[in-house]
């Protein structure tokens, strides 16, 4: 179990103090401020959801991702997050911090180091319980238009094959791909006969991207 520094396990001792009159699931000081409580039991912990499926080699957080952090012995600094708008988290202690274009991996390093001021060895990991931040638009001639959750590789053959297929007016050899990188959009012709016939290129889809079957 993590040890917590002299400074936070003294307040932890003066809330367990209080905890002799006061009801044993209070978790704030009077003051309002959260302190960390290394005797509580793993389970309140919480509850662990299904993680999401998605490619660990190339996500990285976005807004809207729901985050699942634990923090080994450490309920109370344990907590489910989903990242605003403006890029970011907050969590017992640290307050807030960015997480945007982090990989999971890169998050974990960081709040570990947040967190060594106030519990000794701190172990933290990060699971992705929901993906709301990639996705990918297809609009025109399909059976199904709207947008698509992109949360692993996807190709525009493996899109339109979600969407039910391409609509009985679709102009098949006029298809694109509308892409913005750096600020700049760029159009991408795609040929569906040459991409299924494996004699054309079968575009992987990046989050943003927007496809159009005229």
């Amino acid at each position: 179990m993590a040890l917590l520094t002299p400074f936070v396990a003294s307040a932890v001792q003066v809330q367990q103090d209080k905890a002799t009159a006061t009801p044993a699931s209070a978790a704030t000081s009077s003051s309002g401020q959260g302190k960390v409580n290394p005797g509580s039991s793993e389970k309140n912990m919480p509850a662990p959801g299904p993680e999401a499926d998605y490619d660990k080699v190339t996500y990285r957080i976005g807004v809207e991702d729901s985050l699942q952090i634990s923090v080994w012995h450490e309920p109370e600094l344990s907590t489910v997050a989903q990242v605003r708008p403006d890029g970011r988290i907050t969590m017992p202690l640290i307050n807030e911090i960015q997480v945007v274009g982090l990989k999971t991996e890169e998050l974990q390093v960081l709040l570990t180091e947040k967190l060594k001021p106030y519990v000794n060895e701190p172990q933290v990991t990060v699971t992705v319980r929901e993906i709301r931040s990639r996705k990918v638009f297809l609009f025109g001639q399909v059976h199904k238009q709207g947008a698509f959750p992109l949360n692993s590789r996807k190709t525009v053959l493996e899109l339109l094959g979600e969407a039910g297929g391409l609509g009985p007016f679709a102009k098949t050899e006029a298809i694109y791909i509308m892409r913005t990188k750096d600020g700049k959009q760029t159009r991408l012709k795609f040929s569906y006969k040459k991409a299924l016939a494996g004699k054309g290129e079968n575009f992987e889809l990046e989050p943003g991207d927007t496809v159009v079957v005229p």
